[in-house]
Parts: C-alpha cells; structure tokens; sequence
C-alpha cells in the first residue's frame, strides 16, 4: 500500500474564510461535514482578495499536474511497501475521475517515472467513487492470467480541479466534501509453489441501481461553462436502502455470515452515507472507525478513499490470518461495488 496527498490541508472554516461563505446554510453544510481538514490547491486570490472560478482548460491542467505528482509519489510509496522497485512493474492500472486526459495517466506517468515502456497498462476513467474497487477487479483478472507477476492499482484524484465556485447549495454539497489524494496498492498472484503473504482476494459483487442513475453525476454545466458534480440529498438513503443486497450477494455461496466478516472497509463517501450503510448491514461504530477517520482527516478522496482506510487496517496489525474481510465503494450509477477478501 502507498498513499499520498498534495497541498496544504486547509480546515472547514478556514475553508469558509477563504471562499468568503456567509451564508448560514451554506455555511452549516460545511460546519456538519464531519471533516476536520483536507488537502487542495485553490486558485490564486486576485488583486482583490478574491479567489475567482478557473476555466475548465486551467482545471484540466490542474488535474494532470497533481494527478501526476501524487500519483506517482503514491505509487513509489507502494512499491517501497512491498519492497519492489519501478522496474519490478508489470501492470499499471490508473484510475481518475477529476480530469480527462490522452494519453492517459498510465502513460504520462510510465514517462515520467522511466517505468520500462512495455509495462502494460489500463485507464479507468470518468466512473467516479466506486471506481477503485471496479480497478482491483480488472486487475486482479490480469494478475490472475499473469502469476508472479506485479501489477498496481493507482486511484488518484486530484479533486481541488472538479470545484465549481459559485456559492451555490448545489455547489457547496460537493465542495464541502472532497479533498485531494492518492492511494496504490499492489497485487501478486502466486507462482507455482511460491505462496505469497497478504490477504486474498475471494470474489467480487456489483450492483447498478438504475432508478437513481441521475442522482451522482459529473456533467457540463452550460450556465457556468464547465463541468460540474451534482449530488441528489437523498442518495445516501439510496444507497443504504440497497447495501444489503449487494452484501447478501457477495456472501451467496461461501457459507458466511455477516457476523464472519472482521473488518469493514467502507468508502468515505460522507457523513449521512456512512450512517446509512452502518444502519443498513448492523455495523458498529468500530467497524467504520478507519472509514471515518479518513474523512475527518482527508475528505471524501472519492475512488482511492477505501485504500486509505485498507493502509490505516494495515497500520494497525490487527488482522489475523484467516479473517475475512469486505470492501465497499459507492458512486455514480447509482453503484455499489464490494470485494471479499481473507487474511
């Protein structure tokens, strides 16, 4: 595992200050946010003091620059982990959905870095919060047909160049919540005879919610000139509501129960929708303590957030051989994405 940030981390009212946000409603939304601090880039302030919109040419810049840098010092950071080195690279998928690029991010940074050119790679792009787990399942396909080899999921997103700063509700739902970020982690299958430690991945569950397919979304915003991100108030009762379908069906057939699974590894997608998840599966406050933890110290770093949360699991020494664990990822779709894992 390997995480990074970009930036300055930047409080909630310091936040408020700096935007010059007075009104109370506004203002609340952030205040309630159960986030302590986040790492962005803001624009400059002008000549006035104020920190004005960007065009979305300057944000498309944005994004590549603090892409690239925290993806690949994440990236680094990973390979150190499980001591490899950048030639030891044989996969690299990217994941982002702050920014468009082509080439995309895999390329740029198999550049920048000097990784040999034939590392194969994938970009996933533009799937948004839960895109991270959709990455660990293609690439755990490619590991699987490639034994012994080492391929690196990256999730980096640079969301300080998805803002919109308009002093909007609509806008202040998104910009109260998500912060900068990266997160790599690494993935090996065994070799013939060569058993290798870390926890395993069992099998994967997916699931669309198509009635609520318009209640998350990234989309062009002719009023403001740009792209902009809309979260519906009523999707984290949406997502609640449906969790139990998902985790039933990843259980389905390996004789497990809830009750088996040790560690909760859960998107930190918000206040609201973490309560709702924790309600939904019967959860405890502890299981979701490294979901929340995230949040409060980084936002909702959207696809690499579960990552951050999997690094803290790690960090603790907790886990025992045998324990099964569940990721879980929510975002645009409506989506839920889960993985069973066991240590």
């Amino acid at each position: 595992m390997g995480t990074a940030t970009t930036g300055t981390p930047i409080s909630q009212t310091e936040l408020l200050d700096v935007l010059g946000i007075d009104d109370p409603k506004v203002r609340s939304v952030y205040l309630n946010s159960a986030i302590a601090a986040r790492h962005l880039t803001l624009p400059e302030p002008d000549a006035d003091g104020r920190r004005r919109p960007e065009p979305q040419g300057e944000l498309l810049a944005k994004h590549e620059r603090l892409a690239i840098e925290m993806g690949g010092q994440a990236l680094q950071n990973c390979l150190k982990d499980v001591g490899a080195s950048l030639s030891d690279l044989r996969h690299l998928c990217c994941v982002t959905s702050t920014g468009f690029l082509t080439p995309g991010l895999s390329a740029r940074i198999i550049k920048d870095l000097g990784i040999d050119p034939h590392c194969s790679r994938a970009d996933i792009v533009g799937m948004g919060c839960n895109a991270g787990l959709n990455a660990l399942n293609v690439v755990a396909g490619w590991s699987a047909a490639h034994p012994g080899e080492l391929g690196v999921v990256l999730c980096t997103e640079a969301c300080s160049a998805a803002y919109a700063l308009d002093g909007s509700m609509r806008t202040a739902v998104v910009n109260s919540l998500f912060g900068d970020g990266a997160a790599a982690v690494a993935l090996i299958s065994d070799g013939a005879g060569e058993p290798r430690p870390g926890p395993r991945i069992l099998k994967f569950a997916s699931f669309l919610i198509t009635e609520a397919i318009e209640a998350m979304r990234y989309d062009w915003d002719s009023d403001l000139g740009r792209f902009s991100f809309f979260l519906d108030p009523q999707i984290p009762y949406v997502v609640g509501a449906n969790a139990e379908t998902v985790i039933d069906r990843l259980l389905a057939g390996t004789g497990l129960r809830r009750s088996d699974i040790a560690h909760w590894l859960v998107h930190s997608g918000g206040k609201k929708v973490i309560d709702a998840v924790v309600v939904n599966l019967g959860l405890s406050r502890h299981d979701v303590r490294h979901t929340v933890g995230v949040l409060r110290d980084h936002g909702n770093l959207s696809s690499g957030s579960f990552l951050f949360s999997y690094e803290r699991l790690a960090e603790e020494g907790v886990t025992e051989p045998g324990d099964y664990g569940v990721l879980m990822t929510m975002g645009p779709g409506s989506t839920i994405e889960m993985a069973l894992v066991q240590w």
